[in-house]
């Protein structure tokens, strides 16, 4: 794979690491706790297509609520690692994990996994991931050769919904990213953060159906959650 590093957000990596770790407890809530969510992340690890004994790769695993859902897909046979950045947050998730022998939780870079001692991925998930790089179709590429030919690739990620009811649910929704953007002390931006996230999430969802067969496209949670799962041919 390509050298990713220079595709990262302008945010020095250690202000990154030092924000997303602080607010590592309240994420773990909000992950694991919110109605609906639970059942998107079984969805997300159904899409996944997991066969018993396969090998699957999580990129920013963050605190891994997804972990026991792929672990559940490929049983006690396979593999699945879980891949993050943020130390506070790497810790939660391996305590989470601990009682799964088949899940390893690294630390790393997404857009440059350490996947050295492991090979044969057969399915690579990013949730909630793209909108945090720099050039998110350029990862989904190097995502998508990581898993080579009939390999899976997954994507969830969370822009403006198209609904009807959308505005109410879009002016929470560009509230809660302006908060969880670093530095949250600021009010204004020249650049609204929530549509740079929608033009990063649109460009990387439009790069995976490109590179593969669609098993899925779909959206959950008021519209604003969007799913791509894609087959490499």
């Amino acid at each position: 794979m390509s050298d990713l590093r220079s595709r990262l957000p302008s945010t020095k990596p250690e202000n990154a690491q030092e924000f997303y770790g602080r607010w590592a407890a309240l994420y773990d809530v909000i992950a694991r706790r919110t109605p609906g969510i639970p059942a998107l992340r079984r969805r997300v690890a159904a899409a996944c297509e997991l066969e018993r004994g396969d090998t699957v790769v999580e990129m920013g695993c963050g605190t891994g609520a997804n972990l026991p859902y792929l672990s559940e897909q490929v049983g006690p046979e396979g593999t699945v690692i879980g891949i993050d950045f943020t130390g506070p947050v790497l810790e939660r998730a391996r305590e989470f994990t601990a009682e799964y022998d088949n899940v390893h939780v690294v630390r790393g870079d997404a857009t440059q996994p350490p996947l050295a001692d492991w090979s044969d991925v057969d399915a690579l998930l990013a949730t909630f991931v793209v909108g945090m790089l720099e050039d998110a179709p350029d990862a989904v590429d190097d995502w998508c050769d990581l898993v080579g030919p009939d390999g899976t690739v997954v994507l969830a990620n969370a822009a403006r919904s198209d609904e009807w009811y959308a505005p109410p649910v879009n002016a929470v929704f560009r509230a809660i990213v302006v908060l969880s953007t670093p530095p949250t002390t600021k009010l204004r931006y020249e650049n609204a953060p929530h549509l740079r996230l929608d033009r990063k999430i649109d460009a990387a969802h439009r790069r995976l159906r490109e590179r593969s067969r669609a098993v899925a496209d779909e959206t959950h949670v008021f519209g604003v959650v969007r799913l791509t799962g894609g087959r490499l041919e």
